[in-house]
């Protein structure tokens, strides 16, 4: 076993969910008579977790205090019975974790997407045989960008060494704080240019994976 350990966000990196996400959000704000948000809009809030993307659903539609709770509630509600509906693995996905896994590099999934929703994507794309450790948003009570999650992925899979592949900012500061390698996926769900983003190395297609972690794993990166 490869004493490399790889830990991977979810949403952006392994997962296209955003189209979900969105519906879940609409539903959301239907049920107490609030107009759908444009897919660009919600997509943009995807990153912090659900109570953070509600907060900033609520802003941007000018929902009142009280009502702020209910979108939080309606979306978890909506998106645990919707999170596979519209979700697709990005292509090159099931080769990458395939020939990790073959070459004997534990992994896990480090997301803040509330862990029943993290479950049912696992499952229904088989992806749950490359991951014998799994943290939502709501395992912990620190959610990224705070290195606990990440920390804690780390410590379950017991290796000496750890990289964490994401696409997004809040992942880049996860990795930084934990003070590991951070491979940036670059066609996900980050806003800024990937020079502002540091990251030890960047890739645009999966299939690409299996080298950049050999070359850290044998520290040519």
């Amino acid at each position: 076993m490869s004493e490399l350990a790889v830990i991977f966000d979810l949403d952006g990196t392994l997962i296209d969910s955003a189209p979900d996400i969105h519906a879940a959000v609409n539903l959301s704000l239907r049920d107490i008579g609030y107009p759908d948000l444009p897919f660009a809009q919600a997509r943009s809030f995807i990153g912090h977790g659900a109570p953070t993307l509600m907060a900033q659903v609520a802003a941007a539609t000018g929902a009142a205090p009280p009502q702020q709770g209910m979108l939080l509630q309606g979306f978890l509600r909506h998106y645990d019975t919707g999170a596979t509906s519209l979700t697709r693995l990005y292509p090159g996905v099931l080769d990458a974790l395939t020939a990790l896994q073959a070459a004997g590099h534990p992994m896990a999934i480090c997301t803040n997407k509330p862990l029943s929703a993290t479950m049912a994507v696992l499952q229904a794309y088989d992806l749950q045989r490359f991951f014998p450790v799994v943290l939502g948003g709501d395992s912990l009570a620190q959610r990224k960008p705070h290195p606990a999650p990440l920390l804690a992925a780390w410590s379950q899979l017991a290796t000496p060494k750890a990289v964490f592949v994401g696409d997004s900012e809040v992942d880049a500061d996860t990795a930084l704080a934990a003070a590991l390698p951070f491979l940036l996926f670059t066609q996900g769900y980050r806003k800024t240019d990937i020079a502002q983003i540091p990251h030890r190395a960047a890739f645009a297609d999966h299939t690409a994976l299996l080298d950049l972690i050999t070359a850290l794993s044998e520290n040519r990166h």
